[in-house]
């Protein structure tokens, strides 16, 4: 929300500088995002009256003006406005002048001679003074302006302007008004409450109106002028403060619309009466009705949207936004002016369900004043009668069912427990008071209560932690000091055998993987593509219809990050993600980080795309492979336990270059290139290699067995089998290391590694694998020794897999 300085000291004048004012607010909870000048830096501009407007000798759009800047002689100033004419007042930049460019620093003004024309200046537009976008011409002056005058001084340009940010809570606050009456509470300065007199009618026309669903409108007040000149002038000081407040000016009677409700918070809506057929009807709108709006949408409505509607259809949006049909034009004569209490359940979500927001639908939703429908309608219809003109009729004011405002009760000592310190009975009503709650003091159980009555602009007390904020927030949140918990600290511990998940991150960083964070909650169809999940975890209320379930798999966001940087020209991607997924188990229980039915593991995912390493010089560029990311998760895997890896088959993964990852025998996660189907849908190059773990499993570390280096020398043997074509390297691997460990005699093998496979040409069903062995004990080692590990492995393997020694 925005607004000048001036605007909110016309209701509430504290004796406080802009800063100290500024701080005063963010302190009471309603921060001041901003504090700017109400025009952009600029210097030696003027007031400057055109006294005579020649054509230019060499040009057909130049003009040769002699302008009044308040010196001795006229300044001869060349002009291209096209609404530059004789006794105008406008802006004029004198020689030396420096005005403002967006992103270019400043320009500055010197004598120049246009086609052959001396010029002495320069008179400028808005948008050259950065006061508006409006580059069409000249901005025009009031008269009453003094030539010569500091044009910043003239217009008050050096006025501060306040941006506040305001949580949902407080949409009393979304008026200048509620403001001025915060900062009222907050400092105790007099508060200047506008008193609306009564429009006497002087007419007697009125239009029906019905109104069919009191749970969308509560009271609707509104009444028919007749005779208004919508083209009258908007009054300067009105668009002053309306520019000042982000609005732009665009006609007297929408003008003074927008200025009402953002001086009192009031949304209304001016009708043309001859463009409406018959009575209005305040109803829900039926399913499948179209209106066009204002801002020239086409909607289709559904039957939880409330509308105004006449015998030509639907006129109006209620409490969002008016209808093209019935909006008022410079030509309209005859008008109807609604102002109405619409119920915030009524109006929240509807305009975000269109696509779009409006400045009305975000008061109704939080909830606006519905004591004051009629005194707003007179004081728009009090500025409607004295800018534009016309006659006005009596107030129709219908009231259907409006809120009750329940007393809520606070507990003294309750409220100093959670404040922390100790405010007292006696300011705890005082700052009701000033905050114009009605509160009564009574004696509780538990010592002295507070019950206040909410006002009919206060949506927001219900609880008694409403209450508590308010005296926290007016007492000041700079008057809570600063304390330490008093506490005994101690170090939890921290087990031998489990990692954190820190160091995962660390240690994925150091792989030359990235870190990124994503939502939890996930498109839909990523579920389905990459998780097989046809009815995955539904959100009831997403925050975007595309963000609609809860992710099971973490593949489906780093996907859609290494789309997202291609889209920016990515070649390279090395990213990872430490992330919870949340899938559907009955036997998960309801506890303090869980929730009964779901269970909601941590999984560590990394995705690898593009070259193998960065382009260089001595390295020719190759693609990331499965096997380049095979390290990886092995490396990520070390002192966790025994890595295995087996065929399998995943929804998101190549049938024929993926693999499960086995830890001590369970199952660990997946590592494999994206599945071909996938590259083609979300528009990839080539394919990225995923990989996808369970981090708790991750976690576990072996502790280190500290071993006396060995003194005597190693042995090498080399052994070569004869190994069936269906028997794996893994199965091999699994066949040697199981001898080593149980047979006795093979204790002094200390590795054995494949360094040789040899497929005869042709149909064979054999296969030749040679395993070097390194054998070494504590004492010297014998050939017999040797030739007796050698034996029993041979065997051993030979009884595993069938493999037999090579002759």
């Amino acid at each position: 929300m925005q607004f000048p300085e001036s605007w909110l000291r016309h209701f509430c004048n504290p004796e406080l500088t802009t800063e100290a004012l500024a701080e005063t607010l963010t302190m009471a909870g309603l921060e001041v995002e901003e504090v700017q000048a109400a025009a952009p830096a600029f210097s030696g501009v003027v007031v400057g009256r055109v006294l005579e407007v020649q054509p230019h000798p060499n040009a057909d759009k130049l003009r040769v003006c002699q302008v009044d800047a308040g010196q001795s002689q006229p300044l001869q100033i060349v002009c291209g406005a096209p609404n530059v004419v004789a006794g105008m007042t406008a802006p004029c930049a004198l020689i030396g002048a420096e005005l403002p460019q967006e992103g270019q620093g400043v320009w500055r003004i010197g004598a120049a001679k246009m086609r052959g024309v001396d010029s002495q200046g320069m008179l400028c537009s808005a948008s050259e003074l950065g006061l508006s976008s409006d580059h069409g011409g000249l901005l025009a002056l009031p008269d009453d302006l003094e030539p010569g005058a500091d044009l910043r001084k003239a217009l008050a340009l050096d006025e501060s302007v306040f941006t506040i940010k305001l949580t949902p809570n407080l949409g009393h606050c979304l008026s200048v008004m509620g403001v001025a009456r915060e900062v009222s509470a907050v400092t105790g300065a007099v508060f200047n409450k506008p008193v609306f007199k009564p429009v006497v009618p002087t007419i007697s026309d009125r239009l029906p109106v019905r109104i069919e669903a009191p749970d969308l409108c509560g009271r609707f007040s509104g009444r028919i002028i007749r005779g208004v000149n919508a083209r009258a002038e908007t009054p300067q000081w009105m668009k002053t403060r309306l520019e000042r407040s982000g609005q732009r000016s665009i006609s007297a009677l929408v003008d003074i619309s927008n200025y009402v409700m953002l001086e009192l918070g009031r949304p209304s809506h001016v009708f043309d009466l001859a463009k409406i057929r018959g009575a209005l009807t305040v109803r829900w709108a039926r399913e499948g009705e179209q209106l066009e709006l204002l801002n020239g949408q086409a909607v289709t409505l559904s039957a939880d949207m409330g509308v105004i509607a006449a015998e030509n259809g639907v006129e109006s949006l209620a409490g969002i936004m008016g209808g093209e049909s019935t909006a008022v034009t410079l030509d309209t004569t005859d008008i109807y002016l609604e102002a109405a209490f619409w119920w915030p359940d009524a109006i929240r979500g509807r305009a975000r369900k269109l696509n779009f927001s409006t400045d009305a639908a975000a008061r109704f939703e939080r909830g606006v004043d519905y004591a004051t429908t009629v005194e707003h309608l007179d004081a728009i219809t009090a500025l409607i009668l004295d800018i534009c003109g016309g006659q006005a009729g009596p107030a129709d004011d219908q009231i259907t069912r409006l809120p009750q405002r329940l007393p809520v009760r606070m507990r003294v000592a309750r409220c100093e427990k959670v404040i922390g310190i100790p405010i007292g009975t006696q300011r705890m009503g005082e700052i009701f008071t000033r905050l114009g709650l009605k509160a009564e003091l009574e004696q509780g159980r538990d010592g002295p209560v507070w019950t206040v009555t909410p006002g009919s602009e206060r949506f927001d007390l219900e609880i008694e932690e409403d209450l508590i904020e308010e005296v926290a927030r007016i007492h000041g949140y700079q008057h809570i000091p600063v304390q330490a918990p008093v506490a005994r600290l101690s170090p939890l511990p921290v087990p031998e055998g489990r990692r954190s998940l820190h160091s995962l991150r660390l240690k994925a960083a150091a792989l030359g993987y990235q870190e990124t964070i994503n939502f939890s909650f996930v498109d839909a169809h990523w579920e389905q593509d990459f998780a097989g999940q046809a009815e995955p975890i539904r959100l009831l209320n997403p925050i975007v219809s595309q963000m609609s379930v809860m992710r099971s798999t973490l593949i489906g966001s780093l996907v859609n990050v290494l789309a997202e940087n291609l889209n920016h020209r990515a070649k390279r991607l090395r990213v990872f993600e430490l992330g919870r997924v949340f899938i559907r188990d009955a036997a998960a229980l309801d506890g303090p980080l869980q929730v009964v039915g779901v269970r909601q593991p941590m999984r560590l995912a990394g995705l690898a795309y593009g070259a193998v390493v960065p382009v260089q010089w001595g390295t020719q560029e190759r693609r990331v492979d499965f096997y380049d990311v095979k390290g990886d998760v092995q490396a990520l895997c070390e002192g966790a336990g025994r890595v295995e890896w087996r065929t399998v088959e995943h929804p998101a993964l190549h049938p024929g270059r993926s693999a499960e990852v086995l830890l001590d025998g369970q199952s660990l996660g997946v590592v494999g290139e994206l599945h071909p189907q996938w590259v083609q849908r979300y528009h990839l190059q080539f394919a990225p290699v995923v990989f996808e773990l369970d981090a708790s499993a991750l976690q576990n570390q072996r502790l280190p067995m500290f071993e006396a280096i060995l003194r005597v020398p190693a042995v090498q043997r080399d052994l070569a089998f004869q190994v069936p074509a269906a028997i794996t390297f893994a199965q091999m691997q699994e066949a040697v290391q199981t001898a080593i460990r149980n047979i006795p005699v093979c204790g002094i093998i200390r590795e054995a590694n494949l360094f040789d496979v040899f497929c005869p040409p042709g149909e064979s069903t054999t296969r030749s694998m040679a395993f070097r062995l390194q054998l070494q004990d504590k004492q010297t080692l014998t050939d017999e020794r040797v030739d007796a590990a050698c034996q029993a492995l041979v065997a051993a393997v030979a009884k595993a897999t069938g493999a037999e020694l090579r002759g």
